[in-house]
C-alpha cells in the first residue's frame, strides 16, 4: 500500500507562506495531478512529500509511515523533473542505473532492470547513446525510465512535459497515462497545464496561492466548480461570468442582466432568496449556451464582434451587459461580425456565485 496523506502542511520561506494548512489525501495506485498557476505552491508541495523541502507545520505519511522529516533516500520514492536532470557525460544506460547504484543494488538486478523501464519508455535501442545525441523527448524518457527502474512505491512528476513541443506533449500524455495505469503506480503529477490535468489525472487538486482549492474528480471540477477562480482558471477558455441583479417578481427571483431578465431554476430559487436586491455572479461555459439566429423566449439579443474560427467550433466574441462573453458554437453555424443572434442560457448549466466570498452555491 502507498497512500500519501499530506496533514496540514505549511511551508514559509521567510515571511511569504508557500502552503497554507495543505490537507489532501492520494490514494493507493491513485494518479493525482496538482494544478494551478506559476506559484501557487505546487511545486512546495510536492517537494514536502520528496523530503527535499521540509514542512514547517503539519506531516506527511507515505504507506501508513511517517516521513515528514525522513531524507529522500528513507521515502521509497521517485522523482522526474521539469529539467530533466540526466548527466550529459553517462550513457543512457547509466543515467537509469543511477539510483540503483546509489542504493547497491545487485548488478545483474540493475542491468535487469535498466532494460526493462528503457523498454517501457521504448528507447531500449538507445542504451548506449549520450544524451547530447537525443531530442527533447527522448531525454524526457530516459528521465521516466530511472525513476520507473527504482521500482518505488511512489512517483513523484514535476511538470515533466512543460519542455517539449505541443505535438510531442501530446503523444506523451497519452503514453505515460497508460503506462502508469499499467505499473500501478501511487503517482502525484504537477503541472499548470490544464489540459494534461483533466486528459491525466484521476483525481486533480487546484491551488491558489498555497491553498488547495477543489479536489475531486476531472469533469467535476470542469462542470461544478467550487469558486470563481476555479472556473476561470479550468477550461478553454475559462468559464465566462457575468455580473446581475436579484429581483423579486410576484414571488419568483429574476436576474437582470443589462437588458434582459434570467429566470433561475426552482432548485436554485431558495438559495438565491437571501440575495433579493443584491448583485450576484452568473457564470457558464462557452459550449452550454444555445446559439440562435431568431429572437426566442428567454433569449438575450446579442452583436457579434468577433468569429474565430477554431476548426472543431467557431469561438465568438458578444457582449452581455457589461461583459465580454465567449460562446462556442458548432463550426456549420454562420454568423459573421457585426450581426445580430440570440443566446440561450440552460438553467442546469448556469453557476450562480456569491459576489463577495467567489463562492459557487450549490443545493444541499
Amino acid at each position: 500500500m502507498a497512500e500519501i496523506r499530506i496533514e496540514n502542511v505549511t511551508k514559509r520561506f521567510g515571511s511569504f507562506v508557500a502552503l497554507n494548512n495543505a490537507s489532501l489525501t492520494i490514494h493507493d495506485q491513485e494518479f493525482m495531478v496538482l494544478l494551478g498557476p506559476s506559484g501557487c505552491g505546487k511545486t512546495t508541495l510536492l517537494r514536502a512529500v520528496a523530503g527535499l523541502g521540509m514542512a514547517d507545520e503539519g506531516r506527511v505519511t507515505i504507506g501508513g509511515r511517517d516521513v515528514t522529516y525522513l531524507p529522500p533516500r528513507e521515502r521509497n520514492l521517485s522523482m522526474v523533473f521539469q529539467s530533466y536532470a540526466i548527466f550529459p557525460h553517462m550513457k543512457v544506460s547509466e543515467n537509469i542505473a543511477f539510483g540503483l547504484k546509489m542504493r547497491k543494488t545487485d548488478p545483474q538486478q540493475i542491468q535487469k532492470r535498466v532494460y526493462q523501464a528503457a523498454e517501457m519508455m521504448h528507447i531500449e535501442h538507445m542504451l548506449d547513446r549520450y544524451p547530447s545525441k537525443m531530442s527533447g523527448g527522448q531525454r524526457q524518457r530516459v528521465a521516466v525510465a530511472r525513476a520507473l527502474a527504482m521500482d518505488a512505491q511512489v512517483l513523484l512528476m514535476d511538470e515533466p512535459l512543460s519542455n517539449l513541443d505541443a505535438l510531442l506533449r501530446l503523444e506523451m500524455r497519452a503514453e505515460l497515462k497508460k503506462l502508469l495505469a499499467d505499473i500501478k503506480a501511487t503517482t502525484i503529477y504537477v503541472t499548470h497545464d490544464q489540459i494534461e490535468a483533466l486528459s491525466m489525472g484521476d483525481r486533480i487538486a487546484v491551488m491558489r496561492e498555497g491553498v488547495i482549492q477543489q479536489i475531486d474528480e476531472p469533469t467535476t471540477v470542469y462542470d461544478l466548480p467550487a469558486n470563481r477562480f476555479v472556473g476561470g482558471f479550468i477550461g478553454n477558455p475559462p468559464m465566462n461570468f457575468m455580473t446581475g441583479q436579484v429581483q423579486g417578481d410576484n414571488g419568483q427571483l429574476r436576474v437582470q442582466i443589462g437588458d434582459f431578465q434570467l429566470a433561475p431554476s426552482t432548485v436554485m430559487q431558495p438559495l438565491l432568496k437571501p440575495y433579493d436586491g443584491k448583485e450576484v455572479l452568473i457564470g457558464i461555459r462557452a459550449e452550454n449556451m444555445e446559439t440562435l439566429n431568431v429572437p426566442a423566449e428567454d433569449a438575450v439579443k446579442v452583436r457579434v464582434l468577433v468569429v474565430e474560427p477554431l476548426g472543431s467550433q467557431n469561438l465568438l466574441t458578444v457582449n452581455i451587459g457589461n461583459d465580454t462573453v465567449k460562446v462556442a458554437t458548432h463550426p456549420t453555424f454562420k454568423v459573421a461580425p457585426d450581426e445580430d443572434l440570440w443566446l440561450r442560457f440552460p438553467s442546469d448549466k448556469i453557476r450562480w456565485v456569491d459576489r463577495d466570498s467567489r463562492q459557487v452555491l450549490y443545493p444541499t
